[in-house]
């Protein structure tokens, strides 16, 4: 009686550590890919997006508003624009105003 009730405690512990090691393995992963995606780019002011970009913008979608500009180490720079029609959209643009499909 001893023995079974041993092998059921065992069993029981054994299969709340594999739940426990699983749970925390999904949350590392979630955890790591919103990292990756956030350490590309850093928020900048709107105002220090070059001027090549912000006439590229003007040419391209004329009355639209960079509502946040984000910038990375290659120098290439993520847009959130607001257009005159309502919509919204996220543009890449290297420093010299082109765009780069992402």
């Amino acid at each position: 009686m001893k023995n079974l009730m041993f092998a059921a405690v065992l069993s029981l512990g054994t299969m709340t550590a594999f739940a426990q090691e699983e749970e925390t393995t999904v949350e590392e992963v979630a955890t790591e890919q919103v990292e990756a995606t956030q350490d590309d780019y850093t928020e900048i002011a709107a105002e220090e997006v070059p001027a090549a970009i912000t006439e590229a913008l003007e040419a391209a979608h004329p009355g639209a508003t960079i509502s946040k500009a984000f910038m990375n180490e290659e120098a290439e720079y993520k847009l959130e624009v607001a257009k005159e029609d309502g919509e919204t959209a996220e543009l890449y643009a290297d420093a010299e105003g082109n765009w780069i499909e992402k």
